[in-house]
């Protein structure tokens, strides 16, 4: 004999899910900590793909004026096209090894440090450069970027000062969004724009 099978419970509805609570976004250390930092290392390779756009351009318009010489002079000695010809390969090393080589040197020299007074940027290799800029005396900001900057994720931090000496400061290599929150502190409150 088979047993019955029992009527079937019905289904339960549970009530709504608690809604999951909303991500809390972690807030990021405030920018002016007063920590000097070193620009970001991608902008060594940036300033090594500009260096050399600068020394394929310029090795290219004295190749072009060695091309002239050699047909508009008639007169000139093989030798002297030689050495003219010897002359432009030695500058074109020159020229592409430094300008692999600068980028790196220049870095290692360059840092910025952020607090609540302003910005502090110091750069130079042979001559040293420190300049302070107050968030009092700054005028108004911009980050911009290049074709080349975007791609790499960074950009130019520009500050507008009152004054004549450093009316314009730039502090290029930043990454975008450190170029922006460095901005966005350095912008003057909004009382002292109302006064």
């Amino acid at each position: 004999m088979s047993t019955p099978n029992p009527a079937p419970e019905p289904p339960v509805l549970a009530a709504d899910p608690e809604p999951a609570p909303a991500a809390v976004e972690p807030s990021l250390p405030s920018i002016a900590d007063g920590v000097e930092r070193h620009l970001d290392p991608r902008a060594v390779t940036l300033d090594r793909i500009v260096s050399g756009i600068v020394t394929a351009a310029i090795s290219l318009s004295q190749l072009v004026a060695l091309v002239v010489i050699y047909f508009v002079a008639d007169d000139l000695p093989g030798r002297s096209m030689a050495l003219l010809v010897l002359f432009w390969v030695a500058f074109t090393l020159t020229l592409a090894w430094s300008s692999y080589r600068w980028p790196e040197v220049e870095h290692r020299h360059k840092s910025y440090k952020v607090d609540e007074r302003g910005i502090e940027i110091r750069k130079g290799v042979y001559w040293r450069k420190v300049i302070n800029v107050p968030r009092s005396r700054v005028q108004h900001t911009d980050v911009s970027q290049g074709p080349i900057e975007r791609s790499f994720g960074l950009g130019t931090l520009v500050i507008y000062t009152a004054g004549t000496s450093h009316a314009r400061v730039d502090l290029s290599g930043l990454e975008h969004a450190t170029a922006l929150r460095i901005r966005d502190h350095l912008l003057p409150e909004e009382a002292s724009d109302a006064a």
